[in-house]
């Protein structure tokens, strides 16, 4: 089997269940800015050294594919998404929510304003959170565009850029308050 297919030549791509649009659809987009957070985790997660966020990141990435499916699918096909694979549910949202009480339970947040880059993990998942954010826009704009038949994607996308941000606090948590800021304490 080769890994090119050559069925995207003229711009289209297939969608799962069927249906094709253009590569530049805005649905298209906004899977594809999905799959770019992931891709960002997964650098993050390579450069971390902390199995806590890791572990956070890996689990992450996996629920992703299933966020990536779910925009794959049109409307009126969500059951048969269902029945193939999963779909994005109130417990991965509740389990985001969790992460991020625990791992605010562990650090101190600056009163002011945190500079990316105190270290190249915490720089990686502040570029995956950023990049996150810009998935989630694209998701809205599909959603008026198109509405969504499961609510809990965009809620799951907007706790998990605030997870992505905790990480990355936490990943720091034992740097001074001046590499953080770029401020004098």
């Amino acid at each position: 089997m080769r890994i090119y297919t050559k069925k995207g030549d003229a711009g289209q791509t297939r969608l799962l269940f069927g249906g094709q649009v253009s590569k530049t659809d805005i649905r298209t987009d906004a899977y594809g800015s999905t799959d770019e957070a992931v891709s960002a985790m997964g650098l993050a997660r390579a450069l971390s050294q902390d199995t806590r966020v890791k572990e956070i990141l890996l689990r992450v990435q996996r629920e992703m594919f299933t966020v990536g499916a779910e925009l794959a699918t049109t409307p009126g096909k969500h059951d048969q998404l269902k029945s193939s694979f999963s779909a994005v549910t109130t417990e991965m949202v509740e389990q985001a929510e969790r992460d991020i009480d625990e791992l605010d339970s562990q650090i101190d947040l600056p009163n002011s304003f945190i500079i990316p880059g105190a270290s190249a993990a915490s720089g990686a998942l502040d570029v995956a959170r950023t990049t996150l954010r810009r998935a989630e826009r694209r998701v809205v704009a599909l959603s008026e565009e198109q509405p969504f038949e499961n609510p809990e994607v965009l809620r799951y996308l907007n706790r998990l850029s605030d997870l992505l941000f905790m990480l990355a606090r936490y990943e720091d948590r034992s740097m001074p308050f001046e590499r953080l800021t770029g401020e004098k304490a």
